[in-house]
């Protein structure tokens, strides 16, 4: 009964399964035919987004245009306000600076320009007196060399005269000193007596003969009175020794027909002269040895003629001259003293007149020197004085010329200015009137882009709708697969428990009635013994079917456990279909972008290729160019609208550089002109200072032997630029 009961309840359970089972399966296939609805509706909204998206795009576009140009023109009108304000001070600072142009000074300018043309003529005719002493000044350099060689010279041949004449007197002192008389003579206190060679002149080349006829006698000694000569008697001289005393004048014998020698001597004692020509009667003189041995015809015995070189001619002899004695050449010797001491005084007076001559060209010299110093002083003062004037002339005519530029400039720009404004007025109405434009088209386009940004969210809304009823019906349609799956499995866990059941009711009915047949067969001892072995079988096989109906709710628990699960991996799949859509869109947009790129390339006209080997070559992580894109952009829109005055600005700019320009220029020019008189007048004064330091250098170094009697000294520049350099005395006596 037990049993029936469990089976009908199964029976019973199984036809409400078939039934929920077929309830399941019709509202699966009415969720599967929703969700294939709602996937055909997706594209279609999509399709919608997208147009609601484009448009809204197109009119945000066409408003940020709108808002650009808005920008522009405000910019444009900050611009106008900015250049008004510019021009309106540009043109208070150039009235300020008509007003505070100085008018050149025209009668200041002429007479600077007079003072520099009588500056000019005065460095001219200074230059000229300059250039006519610097051409004289060679020539008396020249005289004063040709003097300091005469008197050197001159000095030279008075030196070698007096050299001459002591070289003589002392042959002539050594000779009257050193012979056998001079002991006796000083023994006798003769020494102090001249000889006679020293007291006769005789004409010049006639002196060997002279000393010929003469002999022992030209060192005859004159005593007062020849009494006196007694006394030598005892003691004689160790050589001959003639003593004389000069007789009364006796008047001159008439003339022979030969020149007589005693004619020849140049004597002004009358007593000598008588004297000689006693000494000297019968000897006359020729010319040549020829000459005489012509004339020795007409000799008288003890007459003879001599020639120059003191050969004697008698009427029967020849007598050759030989110096043989230590009186030889005496007489020769006293008168070329004589001659030498004459020639000596007559050179020492030449002397001192090649010294005066010398004096005098050193003192002309000196006196030009000092005078081209002081006219070089004075030119490069005229010469300074007329660069300052016409530095001064420059400056003057330099500022008059900038002044009158600097005047039109000025009026030039203040028409330009006025001219500038009226068109800034003109660009500032146009503005105002375009503005007015342009707000109105950015009201009108900001409620169209309103419209469309509502057709957009409400786009958005159906397809963010349509894909949370698609997400709702799909896992309504899975919840009822996983029901009609969970229905399939009760049914057939049912039917199986059922034909389990059958089966084990069929045994057990077998082994009933084959127990009743045993029973009836066995006795009750063994009825008892066979029912108690049933009870056993039956609890054992009671106890097996609990363990595999545990085990059967194990499983059907595990399962259950298993659906759930899947239920929630279901459930977590719903984002991941969300993003796979959302990729999906993505890659839509990126295909659509990639498609407006490749046209922008092919409208571009570009070389992919290149583009790609260029790309390779230049290492150009394409990953990070978004980036750069993102940043270019922020970049772009950190700068603003684009300041369509900037060309007029830029313009204005030009001109005003080209006017500082100018002026630059015209600084420049001045800065060129002073800087090149200053390198001028630094170079002729560097080239007068040179003159007159190497002239002075030069006199100083010839002048400092003369007063300090030897040595040498100069003047040493003690820096490179002789301008800012001192100097330095360097003296060696």
């Amino acid at each position: 009964a037990q049993w029936a009961q469990r089976r009908g309840d199964a029976e019973q359970e199984i036809e409400t399964l078939v039934q929920n089972a077929q309830q399941a399966e019709e509202e699966s296939t009415v969720l599967a035919a929703r969700v294939e609805d709602q996937a055909q509706q997706q594209p279609q909204l999509q399709e919608a987004l997208r147009s609601a998206q484009a448009q809204a795009s197109e009119q945000r576009a066409l408003v940020g245009q709108v808002q650009q140009q808005i920008q522009v023109l405000a910019a444009e009108q900050r611009s106008v306000q900015e250049q008004s304000r510019q021009q309106e001070t540009r043109r208070e600072r150039l009235d300020a600076d008509q007003r505070a142009l100085q008018a050149p000074d025209e009668q200041q300018l002429a007479e600077l320009e007079s003072q520099w043309e009588r500056a000019k003529e005065e460095v001219a005719m200074a230059e000229a007196r300059l250039q006519e002493l610097q051409e004289a000044l060679p020539t008396l350099e020249q005289t004063r060399r040709d003097h300091q060689q005469a008197v050197n010279a001159e000095a030279s041949r008075q030196a070698a005269l007096n050299a001459r004449m002591e070289a003589l007197k002392a042959l002539q002192e050594k000779v009257r000193t050193d012979g056998k008389l001079q002991p006796w003579l000083q023994k006798h206190g003769l020494e102090s007596l001249a000889g006679l060679w020293s007291r006769i002149h005789v004409q010049q080349g006639w002196e060997n003969a002279l000393e010929a006829a003469l002999r022992e006698r030209m060192g005859a000694l004159e005593v007062s009175r020849l009494e006196t000569v007694r006394a030598f008697a005892a003691e004689p001289p160790p050589a001959k020794l003639v003593f004389f005393s000069l007789p009364e004048a006796a008047a001159p014998a008439p003339a022979a027909t030969l020149p007589r020698l005693a004619d020849l001597l140049q004597l002004n004692d009358a007593g000598m002269a008588a004297l000689l020509r006693g000494w000297l009667h019968g000897c006359y003189t020729a010319s040549s040895l020829e000459e005489a041995m012509a004339a020795r015809a007409s000799l008288q015995p003890g007459e003879t003629i001599y020639v120059r070189d003191g050969h004697a001619v008698s009427a029967h002899s020849v007598t050759f001259y030989a110096p043989d004695s230590e009186q030889a050449g005496m007489l020769a010797r006293a008168q070329e003293i004589e001659n030498l001491e004459k020639q000596a005084r007559a050179q020492a007076l030449i002397c001192e007149q090649s010294r005066h001559d010398l004096a005098r060209s050193e003192a002309a010299l000196a006196e030009a020197s000092s005078s081209l110093a002081q006219l070089r002083r004075d030119a490069a003062a005229h010469q300074s004085q007329s660069h300052a004037l016409q530095v001064e002339t420059l400056r003057v005519r330099q500022q008059a010329e900038q002044v009158r530029a600097r005047g039109s400039q000025l009026a030039g720009e203040l028409a330009e200015i006025d001219a500038l404004l009226e068109e800034l007025q003109e660009r500032r109405v146009t503005a105002e009137a375009r503005f007015e434009e342009l707000d109105m088209q950015l009201a009108d386009a900001q409620e169209r882009q309103t419209q469309v940004d509502d057709r957009v969210i409400q786009a958005e809304r159906a397809l963010a709708e349509s894909r949370e009823q698609q997400r709702s019906v799909e896992r309504q349609a899975q919840e009822a697969e996983f029901a009609l799956r969970s229905l399939r499995a009760r049914q057939s866990e049912l039917e199986r428990a059922i034909t389990t059941a059958s089966q084990q009711a069929a045994a057990i009915e077998l082994e009933q009635s084959s127990a009743a047949q045993d029973l009836a067969r066995l006795s009750d001892a063994a009825a008892q013994a066979g029912l108690h072995s049933a009870l056993e079988v039956k609890l054992e096989r009671e106890k097996e079917l609990g363990a595999r109906r545990s085990e059967y709710d194990d499983l059907t628990a595990q399962l259950r456990a298993s659906d759930e699960r899947r239920l929630g991996l279901e459930r977590a799949l719903d984002p991941m279909r969300q993003r796979i859509t959302d990729l999906q869109l993505k890659e839509q947009a990126a295909r659509l972008g990639s498609e407006q790129y490749q046209q922008l390339l092919d409208d571009a006209h570009a070389d992919i290729e290149a583009l790609r080997a260029s790309i390779a070559q230049d290492n150009v992580r394409l990953a990070g160019l978004q980036q750069s894109i993102d940043r270019l952009g922020a970049e772009v829109t950190a700068l603003g609208a684009v300041n369509l005055a900037a060309l007029d600005e830029l313009s204005s700019a030009r001109e005003r550089k080209q006017f500082l320009d100018a002026q630059s220029a015209d600084l420049q020019e001045a800065m060129t002109t002073l800087e090149d008189a200053i390198k001028k007048i630094d170079a002729e004064t560097r080239e007068l200072l040179s003159g007159t330091f190497n002239t002075v250098n030069e006199h100083f170094g010839r002048m400092f032997p003369e007063l300090f009697g030897g040595g040498n000294a100069r003047l040493v520049i003690t820096g490179e630029e002789i301008l800012d350099s001192g100097v330095q005395v360097i003296a060696q006596p």
